[in-house]
């Protein structure tokens, strides 16, 4: 009999485990606004300049749950490749500090690609061999799948919106 106990006991923790690890939809749980794309400069090296696209947004839990490991990254593709420049993949939340819901949260996400020349930042922008790249913004809670959140092209400026020059008083 107190194996049967200890079997009941099992099938018992093991349903809660179960009913503990629901699958997440970032789609129906997460409201992605306020996108913003942009440039940020990179140290420079040996004489190069370098410029990565970079994409910033508010994260929303629209769920009646608190959101912990939410992670996001982007894609940026260019016009003309066939392979995607990749992002530096950024934790939103974790378990121990997640998004409450009706709570939102300011996200950046930066390309791990970048161009270089030997340029200032902006003349690269503004070089005609220049192709503006597209971000495909991706988003997961825990081990869901990635859900593609949004897409735009990025924007031909150094720096995000709203951001005065270095030399503003």
């Amino acid at each position: 009999m107190g194996r049967a106990r200890s079997t009941t006991w099992l099938a018992l923790a093991l349903a809660l485990a179960l009913v503990a690890c629901r699958r997440h939809d970032p789609a129906s749980e997460l409201a992605l606004s306020g996108l913003e794309t942009y440039w940020i400069v990179d140290t420079p090296q040996q004489g190069q300049n370098y410029i990565a696209p970079t994409v910033r947004f508010r994260l929303k839990n629209v769920s009646e749950q608190p959101l912990g490991s939410v992670q996001a990254r982007a894609r940026f593709p260019a016009p003309d490749q066939e392979e995607f420049w990749g992002s530096i993949q950024e934790q939103v939340s974790t378990w121990r500090h997640p998004i409450a819901p009706g709570a939102s949260t300011l996200v950046t996400v930066r390309s791990a690609g970048r161009y270089h020349a030997a340029a200032d930042p902006e003349d690269i922008l503004r070089s005609p061999a220049f192709k503006d790249p597209r971000v495909d913004v991706f988003v997961r809670i825990g081990a869901s799948d990635w859900a593609l959140m949004a897409q735009a092209t990025v924007e031909r400026r150094i720096g995000a919106p709203g951001l005065l020059p270095l030399d503003a008083p």
